[in-house]
Order: C-alpha cells, then structure tokens, then sequence
C-alpha cells in the first residue's frame, strides 16, 4: 500500500511535501487509517492553494521577484487538485458499485 502511495505522490512533487511534513508516509506501517490519510491529503492540497493563492497576490501586487515560481505553484496546487478530484471519483465509483450488488 505505501508503494502506491508513493508512486501516486511522486506525479505531484508539492502534496508529497505536504504529506511528509503531516507524517502521514514516512514510515507509518498501519499506523494511519484510510480517513486520517485522506485528510492529511486534503490538508496538503489545501495547503498548496493557499500557498498558489498568496503566490499570484504578490504577483499581482508586484511583490514577487520570480514570476516562473508563480506559475510552478499554481500549476503545483491545479494538479494536486486534479488529482485529488480524480481519487474522489473513483471512492464514489467504488461506493455505488458496491451499493448495487445484489446480496
């Protein structure tokens, strides 16, 4: 499981970073369940657009030097999201499958 984790966090480098600072993958054998994973992720996306956010303010008010690293985190917080929307879609996938098997 930490494998495809790992391999999952590796398509965006920013919910990586996030998600080693909450402790949520270095090393945690079963230690975290799925909805304390979950939220650690969303934590980290929410993170990385905030960080997009404050990112395109100073932007906008001239404050920021590099306007390359703008745009790296901005795209870094549409990916991220993109990702998440897609794991979302695939748990309610995975949900109304079960719900319309018949017992």
């Amino acid at each position: 499981m930490s494998n495809v984790i790992g391999q999952v966090t590796r398509l965006v480098p920013g919910l990586q970073k996030g998600l080693e600072k909450s402790g949520s993958i270095a090393g945690e054998e079963g230690g975290a369940n799925f909805t304390e994973m979950f939220g650690k992720m969303l934590n980290s996306v929410n993170n990385l657009q905030t960080e997009a956010a404050r990112a395109q303010q100073l932007a906008a008010t001239g404050e920021a030097a590099d306007l390359h690293q703008v745009m790296i985190a901005v795209e870094e917080a549409g990916i991220s999201m993109d990702l998440l929307l897609e794991i979302r879609n695939k748990l309610v996938d995975a949900y109304q499958t079960l719900v319309r098997m018949p017992m």
